[in-house]
């Protein structure tokens, strides 16, 4: 993936000084030289090793667990199990519809442990045991004897639906609403009967996406240390402020008593928010032994034992007029979430529609795979694909240029739906000039002579943007140097230039005046955490306001003198009252599909987003492109396998995954439209996820063109391309 230059289409946003420059990363040298300390760098005195034992099978009950072999290996220091570490993971479950509150009492069903029994998918925890070294902890783990009733099992999520279905929970395998109760979760405006009879036409059609891993290239690994009752935790997590409440919440201790620290980490893509059962784990087993502990996972662990996006099953039922006008969409969505309901399940797309007649309704099934949850955009991806995909099917189906659809059906400021700025449609226009739309798109999918065959595919995006709560402090000393405490960690956009940029820019001093402390609990406040992307908008607006109190105490005080400082915090919680703020992005590719052996090639690619005002371009460009690699992966290549016998996955590393690497992403032509809304620092909006959620779409619209057939499923793989033009 080569970098292209910068390319602003419009922007009605004002130059700054620092803000809007290519920046390098404030960490960069630190991280190519390998000064940067990771967790697995993390090295205490006395430190002992675990090791996780996991479950061989997919659903069984544990009769008994015998730790007498393993106990009397000598340099085993502590071995905990369900007996004897019931602790329930808060965030590893939505029991009830909603996220575990803080008073888990009030949970009484379908809780989540950081042990369970029985167990429910392989590679669930069984037994975590600390030793002298890795290879001591790995004996040990394979002396534990445990002897299992094993039970039925079922992996597919339509399956689970089945009156006759092996049941996870004894209330059934469709997870429970807010009410309690097993039943689907349904969303209507208007009356999508009568739509379908103002229609002139109606398509329905099946789609189903893959479970596709986060696959950040560093798993994970804990580190935790008890010093009297005050834990300390050292873990790659994306928000060092929600987990160290929710360990603390698990455990049971106040806040005060847990120190969270990641000042590095190697990706996060939605599998390292909040706590881990890792972290409990680890906790405990320093906490038995009377020493730190390290845990690490395997590739193989990480791919087994941490989620990944949930598949899913989708039926849609669309009405449309003649003249290219929706009048319904219905949807019923399926949702493999694995045995423990992590995220909602849903999919997004329907929003997308200026549509006066639509349903929606999303079964949560409960499955014997890996859990599923966040990974980057979770609602959008597997359902931008199979919506974008029916819609340009429906455009071409009326005798209408896709672009010219989607601009006509869109969504669009109005009465349904007031955004605080709208560029949908500049976005559009824009990315079908520079990728010369009306000169690669082929009016007749499919047409062209030779095994070869070319093709063109357009797809968009509207992508939360949304201002919350987030704090920041600041201080001055005599000299003039800058400290600015935030509570990021940089999961890969890199969150701690970007507060050096705002807080520069802000105060009016190069950025070399401001040094940021980042990534402990101890010494840095509350930060909304980077998932979402949310961490430019929300923490970068309490830093500025931060910098604005600071900088109206100097021109009332001057500088402090000799060794005082002065400080500044802010804690700001904006709102965003009667609108929606959302970006905006569209995407166009051209490929070529070889016939014959099924191969996919991309000729051209064009980016074109608004996100607000850009903060840093260089940063914000390799976002998008980032992302574009991997939707190109989900599109493409990756899904993780079971073995329908056995309940057994058979992708657990990148090589059978076939993640892509630079080899395998086009060049992408990333333009931005700049605007400010008025909101979040100086009118800066999401970034991180936009670039990938509608890539599978636009993929999937571009080989159509190219080979004349649909493909329905993903991922879109060789032998789907040639079983399609068989």
């Amino acid at each position: 993936m080569q970098d292209n230059p910068r390319r602003i289409a419009t922007s009605s946003v004002s130059p700054m000084k620092a803000i809007g420059q290519p920046t390098p990363r404030i960490d960069a040298a630190d991280r190519v030289s390998g000064r940067a300390t990771y967790t697995r760098d993390v090295y205490l005195d006395g430190m002992l090793y675990a090791q996780v034992l996991r479950s061989p099978h997919p659903h069984a009950r544990i009769r008994s667990i015998d730790l007498s072999r393993a106990k009397a290996l000598p340099g085993v220091k502590a071995i905990v199990t369900h007996e004897n570490c019931n602790y329930v993971w808060g965030a590893g479950s939505i029991a009830g519809g909603v996220q575990y509150n803080d008073d888990l009492k009030k949970i009484t069903k379908q809780r989540r442990y950081a042990f369970n029994n029985p167990v429910r998918y392989v590679g669930e925890p069984v037994a975590a045991v600390a030793a002298v070294d890795r290879h001591v902890a790995e004996e040990a783990v394979r002396l534990i004897t445990v002897d299992y009733e094993v039970l039925p099992f079922v992996l597919d999520q339509e399956e689970a639906l089945k009156p006759d279905a092996p049941k996870l929970w004894p209330e059934g395998n469709i997870s429970l609403t807010a009410r309690n109760e097993a039943a689907p979760t349904v969303s209507k405006r208007g009356d999508v009967e009568q739509g379908f009879r103002e229609a002139d036409h109606v398509f329905e059609e099946r789609y189903s996406t893959a479970m596709c891993h986060n696959a950040q290239m560093e798993p994970r690994s804990v580190v935790a240390h008890w010093e009297g009752d005050k834990l300390t935790v050292y873990t790659p997590t994306g928000g060092i402020a929600n987990c160290h409440h929710d360990i603390a919440r698990d455990l049971g201790i106040p806040d005060e008593k847990v120190r969270v620290i990641c000042h590095y980490m190697g990706g996060n893509f939605g599998n390292k928010n909040q706590n881990q059962d890792t972290d409990l784990i680890t906790a405990i087993l320093a906490k038995e032994a009377g020493a730190p502990v390290k845990l690490e996972f395997s590739r193989k662990d990480d791919f087994i034992g941490m989620h990944g996006r949930w598949p899913t099953v989708q039926y849609y039922k669309v009405g449309v007029k003649n003249d290219g006008s929706l009048t319904a969409i219905q949807l019923r969505t399926v949702s493999n979430m694995g045995p423990y309901r992590k995220n909602n399940g849903g999919v997004a797309g329907i929003e997308l529609y200026e549509c006066p007649h639509t349903e929606s309704t999303l079964f949560p099934m409960y499955t014997n795979r890996t859990t599923s949850a966040n990974y980057r955009g979770p609602n959008d991806p597997q359902g931008y694909y199979p919506i974008q995909s029916l819609m340009d099917d429906v455009a071409y189906a009326v005798k209408m240029d896709p672009v010219d659809f989607i601009l006509k059906n869109m969504v669009k400021d109005g009465p349904r739906t007031r955004f605080t700025n709208y560029t949908l449609d500049e976005c559009i226009r824009k990315g079908a000039e520079l990728f010369e739309w009306k000169k690669r798109w082929k009016p007749v999918a499919g047409s062209g002579d030779g095994p070869i065959k070319r093709g063109a595919g357009v797809a968009f995006m509207s992508f939360r943007s949304g201002v919350g709560n987030s704090s920041a402090v600041l201080t001055v000393d005599a000299r003039g140097q800058y400290t600015l405490y935030v509570g990021v960690t940089d999961v890969g956009p890199g969150a701690k230039t970007t507060m050096n940029i705002i807080a520069a820019d802000e105060l009016g001093v190069p950025l070399s005046q401001v040094k940021v402390v980042w990534g402990d609990t101890d010494t840095c406040p509350y930060s909304v955490g980077e998932s979402g992307s949310r961490t430019t908008i929300m923490t970068g607006e309490a830093v500025v306001t931060a910098a604005r109190d600071l900088k109206k105490q100097i021109a009332e005080k001057g500088l402090p003198t000799g060794t005082g400082l002065l400080k500044a915090s802010a804690s700001p919680n904006p709102r965003v009252e009667g609108k929606t703020r959302n970006c905006f992005g569209a995407h166009f590719v051209e490929v070529e599909v070889d016939t014959e052996l099924g191969g996919v090639r991309f000729l051209k690619y064009v980016a074109v987003h608004e996100s607000g005002r850009i903060m840093n371009p260089l940063t914000a460009t390799s976002q998008i492109k980032g992302g574009v690699g991997m939707g190109i992966g989900m599109a493409l290549h990756e899904d993780l396998i079971y073995d329908r016998r056995t309940g057994i996955p058979l992708v657990t590393g990148y090589y059978f995954d076939r993640i892509p690497t630079h080899l395998d992403v086009p060049d992408v032509d990333v333009t931005f439209i700049e605007a400010d809304d008025g909101y979040g620092p100086y009118g800066a909006k999401s970034v991180g996820e936009s670039g990938m959620i509608q890539t599978p779409a636009v993929i999937s619209n571009a080989i159509y063109n190219a080979i004349g057939k649909r493909i329905k499923d993903l991922p879109i793989t060789r032998a789907r391309i040639l079983g399609a033009l068989a």
